[in-house]
This record gives C-alpha cells, structure tokens and sequence, in this order.
C-alpha cells in the first residue's frame, strides 16, 4: 500500500490538531466511507433474510430449516468480529477496509450460482455461513473509528458509523421487496449487489487512512478479558444490538409462519423495523453523550420490555396489527439501545482511568487502549444474541406453531439487563458503606455519566 496512506501522528484530544490542523476533516472522511463498507457487510450479512422469502415449496426447506439458514450466518458474523478488531492495527484500517470489502464478492457470487430449486440444504448452508464475513465488518470498522475520534465526539460518531452500517439491513430487504414486486429471481437482486461491492473496495482504497498510532496492544486484550465490566458489556449489548440483529433476520419469516404473509406482504413491511431502528441509532449514542449512556440504557430496556409485552399479547390474540406495530416499536427500541450501549464502553474505561488517578492525555489513552481492545469481543458476544433468537424462533415454531414463547423469554432477558445495567452503573452505595467500598474496590462515581 501506498507510504502516504499511513498517518504518523493522531492526536484528536488536542483541540488544536483536531480544529486548526484538519484532524476533523481527516476523521469524518474515514467515517463516511467507513460507513459505506460497513452498510454494503451488514447488507451481504443478512442476504439470507431476503433469500428465504424467495424460497417457495420447490426449494423443499420448512420454516425451522430456514431459521437455521439464517441462524449460521449470524453465527459466523459474530465469529468473525473477533479477528476482525485485531485485524485494523496488525493491517491498517484503510487496507483492511479494502480487503474486508472485496471479500464480500465471495458469498454474494456463490449465492448467484447457486439459487434456484433442486440446490442442496448442504450448499445453501454453506453459502449462508460465507455471508457471516459480512458480520465481521462491523467490528473492524467500529475500533478503526474509535481510533480517529475524541471522546466527547465518540458517541456521535459511533453511533452514526454503525447506524450507518446497520441500514444496510433495511437496505437489501427493500432492493429485495423491489425484485420480488418486478417479479425478478433472486439473482437479480445478488446481481446489483456485486458491482456496489467492487464500489466500496475502490472507495476505501482512494479516500480512507491508516493510523501508524494505533497497534495491537495483548496486554490490553488480555485486560479486557479479564475485566469484568467487558462481559457485563457484552450482555447488555446481546440485549441491544443481539435483538436488532436477531429481528432483522427473523421479521420477515415470521411474518410468512405465523400470519400467513405471502413473500411479497412479508417484503413490504419487513424493511420498516431494521430502518428505523438503523436511523435512530445515532440518536441514541448523541442521548448518551448528553445523559449518560447507562441512563439511557436502563430505560430504554424498560420500553423493551413493555414493547414486547405488547408482542407477545399481540401473538396469543393472532393481531397481525398490532403485532407489526408493537414488533416495529421494538425495533426502534434496540437502536437507541445500540447507541446508548457503545458509548458507554470507551466512558467506562476513561472513568477507570481517572480512578486509577490518571488525567488528560494520559487518561484518554488508557480509555482507548481497553475499550478499542473490548469492543471486538463486545460486539461479538453481542452478535451471538442474533443467534440465540433465531434458535429460539426455530424451537417455538417447532414445537408450539408460533413465536409468542421465545418473545416472553425475551421479555424475561431484558428484565435481566434492566437489573444488571441499574445495580452496576446506576446505584449509589448506602452513605455508610461508601469508604468501605471504596477502599474494597472501584467506586461507581463516573459511571452513571458513561
């Protein structure tokens, strides 16, 4: 790669080099075409949720086949997420950008040959299960633009990076409601898709950056392992992003399961939730910069809770209405959730710092050093939640004929996550026991704010 893509120093937390010196300017270039790779990933990463509907009685899959389908490819994005955080320091994010990118031509051109009837269970397995590389953008990107920006920007631009990415979930079901309305083969819609890669690839090969500061540290990797708050992190994003994902894969199928929704009813609705729970997402994340993302998150899995309690009576009743209406709230939900969760990870590590009784510059490398090391596993662990729903739809319809089974376990998950988000960053210790506790261990002061 080209010497003058590499830049040497980075400094967003002086204000000079970030204003004067066109540290701004340089991050949102990244950002905008960061968002680009990442939206054309999560599109090829749920292809599978438009590819279903297209597959009618001569493809042979029932329903529970298909949820597996769908299920193997969010398993894989959720895999992936792992190496592909490791992968911007060891390669650089620009040249992993471009790579990440042009892998997606993989699952997109194996689809393309292989969708029609008479296809094996096995091949179309497998296709699903390449899509999942798709998944591992997202976590590459998101620790590669961490890197470019200050903290008290990062909730914005971690909130707009993946809202950004997460559209193109929204994305490819609507270009797939359009196909089947043209009644077009699911080939049509691979073959739009194939040129739009080739497009981020070169994008990110003329207009991104690699930062020289940013280096795989496994000391950090290690310590965020070790760290509790990385696993409680990870939880509360299976809760938050592990339910976007989850129902982004599954809205449409249940829809055509429970409700009898022809493929073309099932398309034109399917699109609306993941949109707008992908448009909210910065909004989310800019709620947290100014509340506190632990405010934010606790009562936004209040409103989930309540959202899917409305599904699940919407489900026993067999609403069709009000089920799409309460399902689509809850979409809504999961994005400010999104948002709201991933600023908290760099503001609970900069608050360890300043109890650690670091300052300045110096406490704001520690912040990114954990949280850039914590987000891949965060955001894998969280993916896996995708899964988890999946596997839950697949054995409710399996055993029951309907879905309102695995929503009341989801209901009872996200009463877990209020618990656990109010008593680790929201509740004050008893006056009495407060120099106990901080004697015994880390004060809460902080991160309330995060």
């Amino acid at each position: 790669m080209a010497a003058r893509s590499w830049i040497q120093r980075w400094d967003p937390e002086d204000e000079t080099f970030w204003s004067r010196e066109g540290g701004e300017k340089v991050a949102r270039r990244n950002l905008a075409f960061s968002v680009l790779s990442e939206h054309i990933g999560f599109s090829i990463w749920t292809l599978w949720s438009v590819m279903v509907l297209f597959m009618g009685p001569e493809y042979g899959i029932d329903p529970a086949g298909k949820f597996f389908l769908v299920s193997m490819a969010t398993l894989v994005g959720a895999v992936a997420r792992v190496p592909y955080t490791f992968a911007v320091a060891r390669f650089g994010g620009r040249n992993w950008t471009i790579l990440a990118a042009s892998l997606l031509l993989i699952p997109t051109a194996a689809a393309f040959v292989v969708m029609e009837p008479g296809t094996s269970y096995t091949t179309f397995m497998v296709c699903a299960l390449l899509t999942g590389v798709g998944g591992g953008n997202f976590a590459s990107s998101m620790t590669n633009i961490n890197s470019f920006f200050p903290l008290r920007k990062k909730g914005w631009a971690l909130g707009l990076n993946a809202g950004g990415g997460n559209i193109g979930v929204p994305v490819v079901q609507l270009a797939g409601l359009a196909v089947i309305g043209a009644s077009g083969g699911p080939r049509v819609l691979l073959g739009i898709y194939l040129p739009l890669i080739v497009v981020s690839a070169v994008c990110a090969a003329l207009f991104m950056d690699n930062l020289a500061t940013v280096k795989n540290d496994t000391g950090a990797a290690k310590e965020a392992v070790r760290d509790p708050h990385t696993w409680i992190m990870s939880f509360l994003y299976i809760g938050t992003f592990g339910s976007f994902i989850g129902y982004s894969f599954a809205f449409g199928l249940v829809l055509q399961t429970q409700f009898g929704r022809t493929p073309l009813q099932a398309a034109s609705i399917t699109f609306i939730g993941p949109l707008l729970g992908s448009l909210v997402r910065p909004v989310g994340g800019r709620l947290a910069d100014r509340f506190g993302g632990a405010r934010i998150t606790l009562w936004n899995f209040v409103a989930m809770a309540a959202a899917t309690a409305v599904v699940v009576l919407a489900s026993s009743q067999k609403s069709p209405a009000l089920f799409t209406t309460a399902f689509i709230a809850l979409f809504v939900l999961t994005g400010l959730g999104n948002g709201s969760t991933y600023k908290m990870i760099p503001g609970i590590f900069h608050a360890k710092a300043v109890v650690k009784g670091l300052t300045g510059e110096e406490a704001a490398a520690y912040g990114r050093r954990l949280s850039g090391a914590s987000m891949g596993l965060i955001g894998a662990v969280g993916a896996l939640g995708g899964l988890g729903i999946n596997l839950a739809f697949r054995q409710s319809f399996q055993t029951a004929g309907t879905g309102t089974a695995a929503f009341v376990g989801f209901l009872v998950f996200y009463a877990v996550c209020f618990a656990l988000t109010w008593a680790v960053y929201l509740r004050r210790p008893a006056a009495a026991q407060a120099p106990v506790r901080a004697a015994e261990s880390e004060p809460r002061l902080g991160y309330a704010e995060v």
